[in-house]
């Protein structure tokens, strides 16, 4: 007979990441702006506007609502929303390594 499987979910408060990507700090900031800081130090800013204000918008139409916007937490390295919405740490790690910012659209 099969031993029982004992899952986790992904990440654990056990665990600590440590890949380069992956977000250690971040802050809501004025019009659908974030500040992010990541593992390696590296900091700059995302910008939501563009997206969060247009027509394909999608599910990140949900930050809208500003108390929404800023209830954003870091989950397994990546800023996440309620609502299971996040960003990948990847992509925002290199447009910021590039350009001090990454603007999504």
């Amino acid at each position: 007979m099969p031993k029982e499987s004992n899952t986790t979910p992904n990440c654990s408060t056990r665990l600590t990441p440590s890949s380069f990507w992956r977000i250690k700090e971040a802050k809501a900031l004025e019009d659908y702006k974030l500040y992010v800081k990541f593992n390696d130090d590296l900091e700059g800013f995302v910008d939501l506007s563009l997206l969060v204000n247009s027509t394909h918008a999608g599910v990140f139409a949900a930050l809208q609502d500003l108390r929404t916007f800023e209830s954003l937490y870091i989950e397994c390295g990546a800023v996440t929303w309620p609502g299971y919405l996040d960003l990948a740490p990847y992509a925002m790690y290199d447009e910021i390594k590039k350009n001090g910012i990454w603007v999504l659209k």
